[in-house]
C-alpha cells in the first residue's frame, strides 16, 4: 500500500509540511490507519473513525505527497540499501540497523554495494529498481554525486544516510558537533599540537567533522598546522599511511584524531610499530565507536554514532512520516584509555 503523506500544499505556520503522525496524533488512531483511511486508492470507509481521521486532516490542511506515494508499498514491500562496501564496520552496523528497523514496519531490506566508484553506483541502484523495490537507502552519497539529483527527477523514493548532497532528504549523525566534540576533548587535555585526518573531501561526513574540530581549535585560539590536517580514504590502510606521514620523524603531534575508527585503529597500528606509548606519548580519538574498538589492548576513545536513530530516522523520511527534509542524530564522546592529559616530553610516565 502507497504510504500518502504532507505534500507542498499542507504547510505548518512555520513552513513545514503536517504529517501523518500530526493526523494521527490529533485523531487520536495509529499512523497505519491514517494511512489506510487517507489511501487514495481504495474505496472510501464511511466508519466514524474514518470520517473524525478525514476531517481532521482537512482541518490541518492535510495533503497526499505523490512523491512518498511512489513508495509502491503494493509492490514488492522491499527497500533497497546502497553502501559502499559491508567489510567496513560502520556500513555493515549501519544496514543492520536498517534490515531491523524495516522489518518492524513491514519491510524486507536488500543490500548492494558499490565502493566508492559513482559508475558502479549507478549500476548497482538501477539493478535494485530492476528488481523492484519500493525505495532505496543511498548511504553512498558524494557531495558532487549526480545520482540523487537523477532519482528526485524520476520521482524515485529515497534517503541518504550518514552523508547527504544537501538536497535530497537525509538521515544523518550530527558530523561537525562529534567533530568538535572530539577536538575539544583533545584540548581539554592540554594538547596543543594535534594532527586532524578527515575523511574524503567530497562527502559531507568527512568536511563536516573537519569543521567541526576546526570550529573547536579556533575556540580555543588554537592553530591546527596544514601539514597536521590530512584528508584521505576511510580505510585501515589510509590511516596507516597517514599514521606514518603524521609520526614520522621527531617532530610529531601529541594527539590525533582520526575521523572514523578505522583510520584511529591504523594510526593506533603504525605507533605500535614506533613504540610510541598509546595515552601517554600520544593521545588517539576515533570516530564511530565500532564494538571492536573498545577491545583494544589500549581501548580507544570515540565519538560514538547512533546507528539505530539514524536507520530509524531514516525509514521515517523514505515513509514520508517526518515534516523536514533532514533528519540529525547527535553523537557523543566515549572517553577511554586512548586519550590523557599532555604530558611534557622530558615528564616521568605516570605512575612512576
Amino acid at each position: 500500500m502507497s504510504t500518502p503523506h504532507a505534500g507542498p500544499g499542507s504547510r505548518h505556520r512555520d513552513g513545514g509540511p503536517v504529517t501523518l503522525r500530526e493526523v494521527a496524533e490529533a485523531a487520536g488512531v495509529s499512523i497505519s490507519t491514517v494511512s489506510r483511511i487517507l489511501d487514495e486508492r481504495t474505496p472510501p470507509s464511511k466508519s466514524e473513525t474514518a470520517q473524525r481521521v478525514r476531517a481532521v486532516a482537512d482541518e490541518l490542511g492535510y495533503r497526499r505527497n505523490v512523491f512518498a506515494s511512489n513508495l509502491r508499498r503494493g509492490a514488492t514491500g522491499t527497500i533497497g540499501v546502497l553502501v559502499p562496501r559491508l567489510t567496513d564496520a560502520v556500513m555493515a552496523m549501519m544496514f543492520e540497523a536498517i534490515e531491523r528497523v524495516a522489518r518492524q514496519r513491514g519491510y524486507f531490506a536488500v543490500v548492494a554495494t558499490c565502493g566508492d566508484d559513482p559508475d558502479a553506483e549507478r549500476r548497482a541502484t538501477e539493478t535494485l529498481l530492476d528488481r523492484g523495490v519500493d525505495g532505496l537507502i543511498l548511504a553512498t552519497a558524494r557531495l558532487d554525486d549526480e545520482l540523487p539529483a537523477s532519482l528526485r527527477s524520476r520521482g524515485v523514493p529515497h534517503v541518504l544516510a550518514l552523508r547527504t548532497d544537501r538536497v535530497s532528504p537525509s538521515s544523518l549523525g550530527d558530523d561537525e558537533t562529534g567533530g568538535y566534540l572530539a577536538l575539544r576533548h583533545l584540548l581539554d587535555l592540554g594538547h596543543r599540537d594535534i594532527g586532524v585526518i578527515t575523511g574524503p573531501w567530497f562527502t559531507s561526513s568527512g568536511r563536516d567533522r573537519r569543521a567541526g574540530a576546526t570550529r573547536a581549535a579556533a575556540e580555543a585560539g588554537v592553530a591546527l598546522a596544514d601539514e597536521r590536517i590530512l584528508a584521505v580514504g576511510y580505510g585501515l590502510q589510509h590511516g596507516i599511511d597517514a599514521g606514518r606521514q603524521l609520526l614520522a620523524g621527531d617532530s610529531r603531534p601529541t594527539a590525533i584524531f582520526a575521523a572514523n575508527d578505522n583510520l584511529a585503529v591504523g594510526v593506533l597500528s603504525v605507533a605500535y610499530s614506533l613504540g610510541i606509548r598509546i595515552g601517554e606519548e600520544l593521545s588517539i580519538v576515533g570516530y564511530n565507536d565500532i564494538p571492536l574498538v573498545a577491545q583494544l589492548p589500549v581501548p580507544l576513545t570515540s565519538v560514538h554514532t547512533p546507528f539505530d536513530q539514524i536507520a530509524a530516522n531514516a525509514v521515517e523520511l523514505l515513509l514520508g512520516e517526518s515534516s523536514t527534509q533532514t533528519l540529525v542524530a547527535l553523537p557523543s564522546l566515549i572517553p577511554r584509555q586512548s586519550t590523557a592529559p599532555h604530558r611534557p616530553a622530558h615528564a616521568p610516565p605516570v605512575g612512576r
